[in-house]
């Protein structure tokens, strides 16, 4: 899957990765969630034939990576019908569960429904961390025995962490634990403080560079991939260390931008709610109202966020604002403005490297 390259003509960039929060209901109440997840789902969710026209909406403009996410997404009673349906589209699907009981069963329901690959979240190598963080005794198990069910069904699936002040010295062994139990990948998220996450959670600026820096040497002897999230500053580090990077980027089809949000990645709510991203709460359109094509190509909301030269402070100064950009969601988040600079970046722009 390709998709148009930003240049100075701001042509779109068609979206690669579709977030979709099918629903708030889930068993946990984590301290980073950013939807407010509840025991209970939201009576004005879209309905299963809503989620259809959405899915048909989406496949007629272009093929991305479809996330069923949440709350958790297996509490909802007709998801493999709709990830069935959004597969026979063309849609690539995923799914991001949390706090159920993976059984067999479902492993097997999720691979006939076109389901190519799960994401589960692990945020401390032992329970105690973990549970500590999702603020319920025995998730650690569950999400371990999760994991082995996965892999014994031949599903593949991967490994979120949230970085907060809670687990940042237990990275190396989270690592450790995603390679021994058989993930395809580790995806690791800065945190963002919208919803429950605090700004007490998040690292320092000086945590946040000596983080991504540490990240990008693992990844360089690292037995799986590692992605980060919510962190564009690290597209800038991998081309201080490896000038070559952009041109390798630009030969795979990826626009090469730190921040997708709106610009190759947006996310829709659980009530049809199109926004850049599920940290950024600036309603770019709602598909109940509106086609979905219309909204991510015309909202001038994503036409800014696709626009680097809008940039304030220092992001519109440095010259890696094409592909970084800055965290939009975390300017937002301290200023109130997705356009201001990214408060937890201490790269200098006016410094020679």
């Amino acid at each position: 899957m390709t998709a148009t390259h930003y240049n100075s003509n701001n042509h779109t960039t068609v979206p690669r990765v579709i977030a979709w929060e099918s629903t708030r209901a889930c068993n946990y109440a984590c301290q980073h969630c950013r939807a407010h997840a509840q025991k209970q789902a939201d009576p004005n969710q879209l309905t299963t034939q809503e989620a259809y026209q959405m899915i048909n909406q989406i496949a007629a403009y272009c093929k991305p990576v479809f996330i069923l996410s949440g709350g958790d997404p297996l509490q909802r009673e007709d998801i493999f019908d709709i990830a069935s349906y959004a597969s026979n589209k063309g849609l690539r699907v995923v799914m991001s569960p949390s706090g159920s009981n993976i059984t067999p069963e479902i492993i097997e329901k999720m691979k006939t429904s076109g389901i190519k690959m799960i994401s589960l979240s692990i945020d401390g190598s032992t329970a105690k961390i973990h549970d500590d963080f999702r603020m319920v005794n025995g998730a650690f198990n569950l999400a371990i025995n999760n994991m082995k069910m996965a892999r014994n069904g031949q599903l593949p699936f991967r490994i979120n962490t949230t970085v907060t002040q809670h687990n940042l010295s237990d990275l190396p062994n989270i690592l450790d634990l995603t390679t021994t139990i058989g993930a395809v990948e580790w995806d690791i998220f800065m945190l963002v403080p919208t919803g429950r996450g605090k700004l007490q959670m998040e690292i320092t600026p000086k945590q946040y560079e000596e983080t991504l820096q540490a990240i990008y040497k693992a990844r360089l002897t690292s037995p799986i991939p590692i992605k980060v999230t919510c962190a564009p500053q690290y597209s800038r580090i991998i081309t201080q260390h490896n000038p070559r990077y952009l041109e390798t980027q630009s030969k795979h089809g990826s626009d090469g931008r730190g921040c997708m949000a709106g610009n190759g990645f947006c996310f829709i709510s659980h009530i049809g709610e199109v926004y850049g991203c599920g940290f950024l709460p600036v309603k770019a359109g709602d598909i109940r109202q509106q086609n979905f094509h219309d909204i991510y190509e015309n909202s001038p909301l994503f036409k800014q966020l696709r626009t680097p030269v809008l940039l304030k402070g220092k992001c519109g100064l440095c010259n890696f604002k094409v592909i970084c950009g800055g965290c939009r969601a975390r300017a937002f988040s301290i200023s109130n403005d997705y356009l201001h600079e990214e408060p937890f970046c201490n790269y200098n722009p006016n410094s020679s490297n």
